[in-house]
């Protein structure tokens, strides 16, 4: 249109002196309707910073294992009005190829409250830019009238019978990020191919097209419904499947402190303990309410721990409540703090609470089933940076366990694939505490986790027990898993790059090392590029993904550690395990040689003083 010339002109005279750079500013700034980030853009032209348009303008936003996932501001690789449009488009072009009846089955869009004043962005105005696109071109659209946890959403598409969703999210990472996630419609996250179809769907169809930007149309279109009420009341419904001792819940002296983190998980923690007949939880007051800057934790990862729970330990304390459930901000994962008789607290790990999960998923099925129900008909997940602790149970107890590739993605297509071929899925986790409690969401949730916990930590107390002692009783059982996961910072991709590829060419072209340290590597299984010695044809059974690294090692001392970078933020992650038979029961001494194992990780392997790699505490 005209604006297109006005622009124009201004950029002739001020040309970057890169035809590349100079294509990508002139369309932003025709395209882009949001004034804040259009200035961004501007003043950054005005001010000669080319390096920085480069940065901004000349990538594009790509799917990591949650969706798209950036800072919120100006440019093509971030999250804004103008990238979520572009989404969105190219969603709809996707949608409409794959599934003829579109048009009447749908669309989900749901939204967490985050936000940034300085682009004018937020995840509820994102999310009706969203609808907007697809409204325009006549697609019903189910839009949340408020803020819900992030599995609202899959849960809505498979309840609706919607063709894919979408949640404006960013979880638990930095107040400065904003997300797009994507479902499909059997209510798990999109894996490959589809991602890789929809960028290119996104590429065919980058310009706005008319109506994309008439966010108005959620509260005047006809074809918009609110679909809160329902989906709230169906989801509580559903949840009272895994209630097993609704009495003595009823009847509990215990107290339960949550914390919701700022984000959007009050009122649906306070639901889900309702209809497990507990009295309410005590919420933390400064972090029960919506705050996008997250102010009273230094960052919103309830995984840092005790730092970032400080205010709800102190609250249980005042209250004397045993038991703190914090969620993230989007409600999707869950951390545990439980009082010990000595009064301070243990912070359980994603781990350790699968440990215990796991146990009450099985020892509820068994108590609860009928005569004729087949334990190899019974299933657990998990991602496989996690702990094997499930395989563990697994091998003793008679039902089988499954590994996926890193990313709630992967277990969320393969549980379905299991329950359509008529299995039964109890419990799935990924050491990041993202835990899955029966199958009505496809998805990790933390406000069912939530509930869970209490009625377990209930059930317990009857017994005498601690969730901390019975984890013991666990390991005992059947073999202690002991289990670091920590990370280093590093900014710079081609360190990182550099740092896997001479593991892929340790003691000479295409060979990994032997050993690390002192300590012997029995095998090496490499996902990114699809090697695995300790198969036969030396392929590697999980999928090949290409896009990310990751290298699991298997040490003589039965210790398994993977390095992978992380696929949400600039880390690189490793994840180290002491996986130990039922009779070796002295956990210092397995301590003591994890420990051990993971310095010479880190100063063989990783070299964080030759690289540059910024320690997790720093």
């Amino acid at each position: 249109g005209d604006c297109g010339d006005v622009n124009s002109n201004v950029l002739v005279s001020r040309s970057t002196g890169d035809a590349q750079l100079d294509k990508a500013v002139w369309q932003w700034l025709s395209w882009d309707k949001n004034q804040k980030t259009k200035e961004q853009i501007e003043s950054l032209l005005q001010d000669g910073k080319h390096k920085e348009l480069r940065d901004r303008l000349c990538c594009r936003l790509s799917f990591g294992t949650a969706g798209l996932r950036s800072a919120m501001g100006a440019g093509f690789c971030y999250i804004n009005d103008l990238t979520v449009i572009q989404s969105t488009q190219g969603i709809y072009k996707y949608l409409e190829r794959n599934f003829s009846d579109f048009k009447q089955r749908g669309f989900v869009v749901g939204y967490d409250t985050r936000g940034q004043v300085t682009s004018n962005c937020s995840s509820k105005k994102l999310a009706k830019l969203t609808a907007a696109v697809l409204l325009a071109k006549d697609v019903p659209v189910y839009f949340f009238s408020t803020y819900v946890p992030t599995p609202f959403v899959p849960y809505a598409v498979q309840q609706l019978g919607a063709v894919a969703g979408v949640m404006i999210t960013a979880s638990h990472n930095r107040k400065e990020d904003n997300g797009y996630k994507v479902y499909w419609e059997n209510g798990a996250q999109i894996t490959s191919p589809h991602d890789k179809e929809i960028i290119k769907c996104i590429e065919e169809c980058v310009e706005p097209w008319n109506g994309s930007w008439n966010e108005n149309l959620v509260d005047t279109s006809p074809l918009r419904q609110d679909p809160l009420k329902k989906i709230c009341d169906c989801y509580m419904e559903d949840l009272k499947k895994i209630c097993y001792h609704r009495e003595l819940n009823v009847q509990t002296s215990l107290k339960f402190v949550h914390t919701s983190f700022h984000g959007v998980g009050h009122d649906y923690v306070q639901l889900a303990f309702k209809a497990f007949g507990f009295q309410p939880p005590i919420p933390v007051p400064e972090q029960k309410d919506p705050d996008p800057d997250f102010s009273t934790v230094k960052c919103p990862n309830p995984e840092e721990g005790e730092s970032v729970l400080e205010l709800s330990l102190r609250l249980a304390e005042k209250e004397n409540a045993k038991v703190v459930v914090a969620t993230d901000p989007d409600a999707d994962r869950l951390a545990v703090a439980e009082q010990q008789e000595k009064g301070c607290w243990k912070v359980f790990t994603g781990n350790e609470l699968a440990a215990l999960f796991g146990w009450w998923m099985f020892s509820r099925w068994k108590e609860n089933c009928s005569q004729d129900a087949d334990v190899k008909n019974v299933y657990m997940l998990a991602t496989t940076v996690s702990s094997k602790i499930l395989r563990a149970i697994a091998l003793k107890e008679g039902f089988h366990f499954e590994e996926t590739l890193p990313g709630f993605k992967w277990i969320g297509s393969r549980v379905k694939n299991l329950l359509d071929s008529g299995k039964e899925v109890l419990f799935a986790f990924e050491e990041s505490i993202g835990f899955m409690c029966g199958t009505s969401v496809l998805d990790k949730d933390g406000v069912s986790a939530a509930v869970v916990i209490a009625e377990m930590a209930t059930y317990l107390e009857g017994q005498n027990l601690t969730l901390a002692q019975k984890l013991v009783e666990i390991y005992e059982m059947y073999g202690y898993h002991i289990s670091k996961t920590s990370y280093f910072l590093c900014y710079d991709p081609p360190t990182i790059k550099r740092i896997f590829e001479r593991l892929r060419n340790f003691d000479g072209p295409q060979s990994y090392p032997q050993s690390c340290g002192t300590y012997n590597i029995l095998h090496v299984r490499d996902v990114t590029t699809g090697y695995d010695s300790s198969q036969l044809n030396k392929k590697s059974v999980l999928p090949v993904s290409k896009s990310s690294q990751m290298i699991t090692f298997t040490f003589q001392n039965s210790c398994v550690a993977t390095l992978r970078t992380s696929g949400t933020e600039p880390k690189i992650k490793y994840y180290a395990e002491m996986c130990a038979l039922p009779e070796q029961s002295d956990r210092s001494v397995l301590e003591e040689e994890l420990q051990k194992l993971i310095e010479a990780l880190i100063e063989n392997f990783l070299e964080p003083d030759k690289n540059g790699l910024t320690w997790r505490s720093a």
